[in-house]
């Protein structure tokens, strides 16, 4: 081994180390810089036309796009934070799940069980007998549960966000300190990127362009549209007073992530239980809303909202984002089908490569 080679590799180990001594250190404010990186990917062409109004001074600009991002994300996600852990407080002590308190609607999921289980065929309840479903007091206990755990999942996710006050007041100073000079110095970071990087050019301002696609794409596709969803969904809940609707809408925003079912696993049981509680009114309008008007807006909205921008197959936005949950926590739902898409436009890109050298 030469001593030019020793050399060349221990610069590369003391790179490496030093970079994976930097990401460590910047590891417990991962979610600052991510969210960072993200709005200014989203906020870039507000910031490109503030630039251009205010005669090319940058600071000014990328101070203009902070404030225009903290009036328009940040200070209505506090708002709807501070309602939802107030509204938690308040429904704390109540006993029972799934019930509707102060707006008209008393649920009764014991009594709907009882009528689905009265109206079940013979042989459909012998079949569940031998699955070791005894009756409708086991059937009704099923049903609680799980309505139970989508209501504790949502209230553990609200709890963790407003519980951890110093550690999210400082991930939010990390974030606007960190998006205000990807703003202003933007092309400069990603020039340097393109000097440092041990890919060709090509394959680099490639890589780039795909990534900021995918953003685009995981924000624009999944996470407004779940918005949209929950905001549905807990408008209807409070309209035919199931509370607590904004809980309720809340657990439909984060199911929404998730393709296929999404918000139908909240609001399609609660349309049955109405139903088969005996307010068949209520019940009818809550699933013909939920199906006309809930689950179409994925249909309506993606493709505007989208456009070009890289689309996963529903399997892998599922697996991606069940994953990025258990690794990453709640970042895990846009940093999931993030790393799944590029991985995808990576291997992509590889292909076309492969496709256009030619096979000697």
């Amino acid at each position: 081994m030469t001593r030019s080679l020793i050399e060349t590799s221990s610069f590369i180990l003391l790179v490496v180390l030093i970079s994976a001594g930097l990401v460590w250190l910047v590891l417990p404010y991962f979610g600052g810089v991510l969210w960072a990186v993200i709005f200014s990917i989203l906020f870039r062409p507000l910031f490109l036309r503030l630039l251009s109004a205010t005669g090319g001074r940058k600071t000014l600009a990328a101070a203009l796009s902070l404030l225009t991002c903290i009036f328009i994300v940040l200070i209505p996600a506090a708002v709807m934070l501070q309602s939802l852990l107030a509204e938690l407080s308040v429904s704390h002590g109540a006993t029972g799940t799934g019930t509707g308190a102060g707006t008209g609607v008393a649920l009764d999921p014991a009594a709907a069980v009882q009528s689905l289980w009265n109206a079940l065929p013979l042989f459909v309840t012998d079949t569940l007998t031998r699955f070791g479903i005894e009756g409708p007091g086991q059937l009704r206990e099923m049903v609680a549960t799980v309505i139970g755990e989508i209501a504790n999942t949502a209230t553990r996710l609200s709890l963790q966000v407003g519980q951890g006050t110093l550690q999210l007041t400082i991930n939010l100073g990390v974030m606007l300190y960190t998006l205000f000079f990807l703003f202003r110095d933007g092309p400069a970071i990603m020039a340097a990127i393109r000097r440092c990087s041990p890919l060709s050019p090509d394959h680099t301002a490639r890589i780039i362009d795909r990534f900021a696609s995918v953003v685009r794409a995981t924000i624009k596709g999944n996470v407004i549209i779940a918005i949209v969803q929950g905001v549905l969904g807990g408008v209807i809940f409070w309209l035919l007073g199931i509370d607590p609707a904004l809980l309720w809408g809340f657990a439909m925003m984060l199911l929404a992530l998730l393709p296929v079912v999404g918000a139908a696993l909240v609001w399609f049981p609660f349309g049955v239980i109405l139903l088969l509680g005996g307010d068949v009114t209520k019940g009818l309008i809550l699933l013909a809303y939920g199906t006309l008007v809930i689950s179409v807006v994925d249909n309506l909205l993606r493709p505007a909202l989208v456009g070009r921008d890289l689309r996963l197959p529903d399997y892998v936005v599922l697996i991606s984002t069940l994953g990025g949950l258990s690794v990453a926590g709640a970042n895990g739902f846009v940093l999931g089908p993030m790393i799944a898409a590029l991985f995808f436009a990576v291997w992509s890109l590889f292909a076309e490569e492969q496709a256009a050298t030619p096979k000697s």
